[in-house]
C-alpha cells in the first residue's frame, strides 16, 4: 500500500516513524514533511489547500490511504475532496471537523446530547460577552470560537482580565477565529487527554496522555502548544476512560451521525477530571502534539491497518495493543518561544538513534546541508521505559547530549503533579 501523510511537525514525524514500520506500507510519501520525516518517507511538494493537486498526486501514485495530521486542512475540507475521488482518508469531513473548528458548535452539541461540560455562552459582540462575565464572575474562561493555533484561550482570574481577552478577540488579535467568543465556566481538577478512534458508527479508546502547556518549570510562564507529555495519563485510570467513553465520546459519535455528519478519524477529548468525574473541555479532531509522540512509542500494533479500518468504516475488525510501559516526550523549543524567537539557529549535534529514545523533528530545516531550527517547538525527545522515572531519566540524558545553544526545555516533564 502507498500512503500519503500530510503535515510537517513532530506529530507527523511520529506517525511517519510508526507507519514506516508497517509491513503493509510499501511506499510512504509526506507533504511537506521535515528533515526528520525525510528519514522515514519520500518528501513531496504539495499544497494541502490545493485539493485538486493532492487528489491528482494520489491518483498518479496509487495512494491507497491519506493520513492528515494537522487540523487546518481538515477544517478546510481536504477529506471531502479525497473521499469524493474515492481515495481513503484518515480524518473527518469539514462538517465533522467543526468539533474543533468551532468551539461554540461543540458546546451546543454537548448541550443537546447531555454531555458533561462547563456552562457557557456564545457571543458575537463584546458588550454581551462582558455582561455574561459580570454576572458569572471570575475565574472564567474566554475562548475565540475558531482555530487560533492554540493561542485563543484565556483562563481569566479576574473580570478585568476576562474583559481584556474579550476585547482582544473582537479587536482581531486572532483573526477570523475571534469573530465569535465562547465564555465558559472555569472547571477545577486535573487536565488529561483521551484519544478515541471513530469510523462514524462506533468508537474505541486509543490511549491517554497528559501534557504540559506552560513554557517553564512548575507550570509557570505563558501557554504554549505543549512543552511535553506523558502517556498513559495518571489521572485517567481504566474506570475513568470507560466513563468518559460512555458519557462523552460515544454520545458525540451518535450525535454527529444523527446530524448527517458522521465523524471518521481521531477524537482528541481534552478532559477535566475532578469531583464530578470527567468533563469535556474541548475536542480536537487530530492527534495532539506532543501527545502523539508519546502514544506512538507505546503502540505495539501495526498503525496502518487501524487507520485504514477507520477510513473504510470497518473499525470493529481491528484492535489496538499497547505496552504498559510509560512514555515521556520532552519538547526542545527555540529560546523566546512562545514569544518572538530567532529562526535558523544551528543544531550542531543530535545523539545517535537508540532503542529507548527517539527524537522526533518538529520545527527543523536544512540550510546548505546543515540542520537548523525553523520553528518555535523544534525537537521532541521521546523515551519509553519500565517506569516514569526511568523514561524521564532516559529522555533528559538524551536532551543533555543535544548541542543546540539556541534551544531550551522544561526540566520537570513527567513528574507527578
Amino acid at each position: 500500500m502507498h500512503v500519503l501523510l500530510i503535515g510537517s511537525g513532530g506529530r507527523e514525524h511520529a506517525l511517519a516513524w510508526k507507519l514506516r514500520r508497517s509491513p503493509l506500507v510499501e511506499r510512504l510519501y509526506a507533504a511537506p514533511g521535515n528533515p526528520g520525516i525525510a528519514a522515514e518517507a519520500e518528501l513531496v511538494t504539495l499544497d494541502p489547500d490545493d485539493h485538486a493537486a493532492v487528489t491528482a498526486f494520489c491518483r498518479d501514485n496509487a495512494v491507497g490511504l491519506v493520513v492528515v495530521g494537522p487540523e487546518q486542512p481538515l477544517v478546510a475540507g481536504i477529506a471531502d475532496a479525497l473521499a469524493a475521488a474515492g481515495i481513503p482518508v484518515f480524518g473527518p469531513s469539514a462538517a465533522a471537523a467543526r468539533l474543533e473548528g468551532s468551539k461554540g458548535f461543540t458546546k451546543d452539541l454537548c448541550a443537546e446530547a447531555g454531555i458533561p461540560t462547563a456552562a457557557y455562552g456564545r457571543f458575537t459582540d463584546a458588550a454581551a460577552a462582558k455582561a455574561y462575565v459580570a454576572t458569572a464572575g471570575a475565574p472564567i474562561v474566554v475562548k475565540a470560537d475558531g482555530l487560533a493555533a492554540g493561542k485563543g484561550v484565556v483562563v481569566a482570574t479576574s473580570v478585568e482580565e476576562a474583559n481584556a481577552a474579550i476585547d482582544a478577540c473582537f479587536a482581531g488579535d486572532f483573526g477570523a477565529a475571534g469573530a465569535e467568543v465562547v465564555v465558559e465556566e472555569y472547571l477545577e481538577g486535573i487536565e488529561a487527554s483521551l484519544f478515541a478512534l471513530s469510523d462514524g458508527e462506533t468508537a474505541i479508546p486509543f490511549g491517554t496522555a497528559q501534557d504540559y502547556k506552560r513554557a517553564f518549570d512548575g507550570d509557570t510562564g505563558p501557554n504554549t502548544g505543549g512543552m511535553g507529555a506523558i502517556s498513559p495519563a495518571p489521572a485517567l485510570p481504566d474506570r475513568l476512560v470507560e466513563e468518559a467513553m460512555r458519557t462523552i465520546v460515544l454520545p458525540t459519535v451518535r450525535a454527529m451521525k444523527a446530524r448527517g455528519t458522521p465523524f471518521r478519524g481521531v477524537l482528541y477529548a481534552g478532559l477535566m477530571v475532578g469531583t464530578k468525574g470527567p468533563q469535556l473541555i474541548e475536542y480536537n479532531v487530530r492527534f495532539g502534539d506532543p501527545e502523539c509522540q508519546a502514544l506512538m512509542r507505546r503502540l505495539r500494533s501495526d498503525l496502518a491497518p487501524i487507520l485504514m479500518a477507520v477510513a473504510n468504516g470497518r473499525l470493529g475488525e481491528v484492535m489496538a495493543d499497547w505496552t504498559s510501559d510509560p512514555a515521556v516526550a520532552v519538547v526542545m523549543a527555540s529560546k523566546g518561544y512562545p514569544g518572538p524567537f530567532e529562526k535558523g539557529t544551528p543544531i550542531r549535534r543530535l545523539p545517535k538513534p537508540a532503542d529507548d529514545v527517539v527524537i522526533f523533528h518538529a520545527g527543523t530545516a536544512l540550510r546548505e546541508g546543515a540542520l537548523v531550527a525553523s520553528g518555535g517547538r523544534v525537537l521532541n525527545v521521546t523515551a519509553l521505559a519500565e517506569s516514569p522515572a526511568a523514561a524521564r531519566a532516559d529522555a533528559y540524558d538524551a536532551l543533555r547530549a543535544i548541542d543546540w545553544p539556541g534551544g531550551f526545555y522544561r526540566s520537570d516533564i513527567g513528574r507527578m503533579r
